[in-house]
């Protein structure tokens, strides 16, 4: 109910513009009104990822009224009020199609992602007002052409298919959320999951990351700071994609964006030019770069140390590192502090940090030195120190693969030591989150090394070789290497008889490399459908969701299908369409969908295990994706009924 009065309060909002622009006349011409609107549209920006196929299909629509309102417009006759109400109900669901446009270009990339059923469930309202708006069009009455009103029915015919479709579910992205939202595991084996998700929301960027910071502090003003929890996992995420680019993490809620040095003085307006385009705070040390751009030194420095080499505002490639101090700049800030009685914050130094990063500078060539070492206790305390060095942050990554750390550690990894092993595949982890270090990293010919120790290391190695080929297969030409190098058979051993992180981690790896379609046939013949089925049966492992992930994609393969469609399995399966968590039935009800649309004999098994029962009552009560999902098998099961 809530989100309904949203909605509504959007089409009154637009209302009340349009009524104080109009205040001396009783009645708004609709035909200005609705002119207005499909102008205001064609004014937004791009529109977010995860809904821009829906909202240019939306666009689309828009600009198919524009002649109708052209004839309209031409009419040398005043217009009916049957003709004035039929255009008013059309204005109305313009105006409701509107607002959902503006929140997919405008709003937070991360919410969007979050609610991306929500946000169908509006898509699906505005399609339903806009098919009731062209249901009995008063051509004769509006003067329209013959031509106008073969496209007005049309469009009447795609607007009814739409309010029907099921979208399409973007199982990465939903694996990825879970994972990134997950709390319980920390490893840098996340990041490489984060990067990943951060590029497919288009928040790799310093200003993209900016606006974003500013589209959640809008949100949860507009939400009157409730929905707290929400909130605060939005901003959780937010903080790991700053991490990525070496931004500096901000409580958005209490601080958005507005350094803290100008918390106490709001009434001060800084020239923008005097902020560094990375934090958004006045400068105290302005450097140029080689673009020409000019940042704090510090947080140039910072973005340089996470491995970046483009300029962080304009995003094109840098010639070189070198950094330039802009005086003229420092002494314009100079001034305009004096004159305004503005008091620039003192650099607070760690020289614990500073001496720190120094011995690691120092420490790190001798110890890649060390790796290859004749003395074994040599080696096994260098790369257990280089272990712990990749885990602390991007510059110590950087400079292990730029001293040469990579090919040594890999010969590490044959070494019949098991602890060496274990410290060795963990580095090459930690190593694995830098983009470049990855393609090193295959291209010394890890992959079966690593294989090789998930085989037959020890229960931590196993686990951190899955993660690392995980980690890894972010890069799509290694999943196919990976696939090649017979490396799904361990992961799917893992899975069944590792530990409660080993089968995470196998789950994770096992998902991202089944996301190519070689893979997937080498997933099942590997015997992954076993596995998966005792994970849906032990519900104290917490990873049913995972697993129904996996299963949704290898569904989708005829040896999977045939497996999946085992009885036992549709058991399963329609036990959680019955007592599952809402999650549960929603993922259970998708891999049954899959299952019933390719043949009917799968909906005969189903419908004797009850789920005819189970499929109505998630119709009327489940999330809405599910809801949608069993309809479309009760769909299938009335046209198998007429067969």
């Amino acid at each position: 109910m809530a989100k309904d009065r949203e909605r509504d309060s959007y089409a009154d909002n637009e209302r009340n513009e349009f009524d104080e622009s109009t205040q001396h006349d009783e009645e708004p011409d609709p035909v200005e009104e609705i002119q207005r609107v499909i102008e205001s549209v064609a004014q937004f920006g791009a529109y977010r990822r995860t809904q821009r196929k829906e909202c240019h299909n939306l666009v689309r629509r828009f600009k198919l009224t524009l002649p109708l309102i052209e004839e309209v417009r031409d009419l040398n006759e005043p217009i009916p009020e049957m003709g004035l109400a039929w255009l008013r109900n059309l204005r109305d669901a313009l105006f409701c199609a509107k607002e959902l446009l503006r929140l997919c270009s405008q709003g937070s990339k991360i919410h969007l992602a979050l609610e991306g059923e929500a946000v169908m469930v509006r898509f699906h309202c505005v399609y339903e007002k806009m098919s009731q708006a062209f249901d009995g069009v008063p051509c004769d009455l509006l003067g329209i052409s013959e031509e106008v009103k073969e496209q007005l029915e049309l469009m009447h015919v795609q607007l009814k298919r739409a309010r029907k479709r099921t979208d399409t579910q973007d199982i990465e992205l939903a694996m990825d959320m879970m994972v990134v939202f997950s709390e319980e595991d920390d490893r840098n084996a996340d990041s490489a999951i984060v990067e990943r998700l951060a590029k497919k929301l288009e928040l790799h960027s310093v200003d993209d990351l900016n606006i974003e910071t500013m589209a959640i502090r809008k949100l949860a003003k507009e939400r009157k700071w409730q929905h707290a929890e929400s909130t605060q996992r939005m901003i959780r995420v937010l903080n790991k994609f700053k991490r990525i680019v070496g931004m500096e993490e901000t409580n958005v809620v209490d601080d958005p964006i507005m350094p803290r040095m100008l918390q106490k003085c709001t009434s001060l307006v800084i020239p923008h030019e005097f902020l560094c385009p990375i934090t958004l705070e006045i400068m105290t040390d302005p450097v140029i770069v080689a673009s020409g751009q000019t940042y704090e030194r510090e947080s140039i420095e910072r973005w340089f140390k996470s491995n970046h080499k483009t300029c962080p505002k304009t995003r094109q490639p840098l010639a070189h590192l070198s950094l330039a101090p802009n005086y003229a700049l420092k002494n314009l800030i100079a001034v305009w502090c004096d004159n305004n009685n503005f008091k620039l914050p003192k650099k607070v130094t760690s020289l614990d940090q500073e001496s720190c990063s120094m011995d690691n500078t120092e420490e790190i060539p001798s110890l890649v030195e060390s790796l290859s070492s004749i003395h074994l206790e040599e080696q096994r305390k260098a790369v257990e120190k280089i272990r712990l060095l990749s885990k602390e942050n991007a510059e110590n990554r950087v400079l292990v693969a730029e001293h040469g750390g990579i090919p040594p550690l890999v010969q590490l990894l044959f070494y019949p030591d098991p602890k060496i092993q274990e410290h060795a595949v963990t580095a090459l982890l930690n190593l694995s989150i830098d983009e470049g270090n990855k393609k090193l990293i295959s291209k010394d010919g890890a992959i079966p090394a690593i294989i090789e120790v998930l085989e037959n290391g020890s229960t931590v190695a196993k686990e951190n070789s899955a993660a690392a080929l995980f980690s890894l297969s972010m890069l799509d030409e290694n999943k196919e290497v990976v696939g090649l190098s017979n490396g799904i058979p361990p992961l799917v051993n893992l899975l069944q008889n590792g530990t409660v992180r080993g089968k995470k981690d196998a789950a994770t790896a096992l998902f991202n490399l089944s996301l190519i379609h070689a893979n997937k046939g080498r997933a099942i013949s590997a015997g992954i459908v076993a596995p998966l089925l005792q994970l849906l049966k032990d519900i104290n492992l917490g990873m049913i969701d995972e697993a129904l992930s996996i299963l949704l994609l290898l569904v989708s393969n005829p040896e999977g299908r045939q497996e999946i469609g085992q009885l036992s399995f549709i058991e399963t399966l329609v036990d959680f369409t019955r007592e599952g968590t809402p999650k549960n039935k929603e993922c259970a009800t998708s891999v049954l969908l899959e299952l019933c649309s390719t043949n009917s004999s799968f909906i005969l098994t189903a419908l004797q295990f009850g789920v005819y029962e189970h499929l109505v009552e998630i119709k009327q009560s489940g999330t809405n994706r599910a809801k949608r999902k069993a309809n479309a098998i009760l769909e299938l099961i009335s046209k198998s009924e007429q067969i």
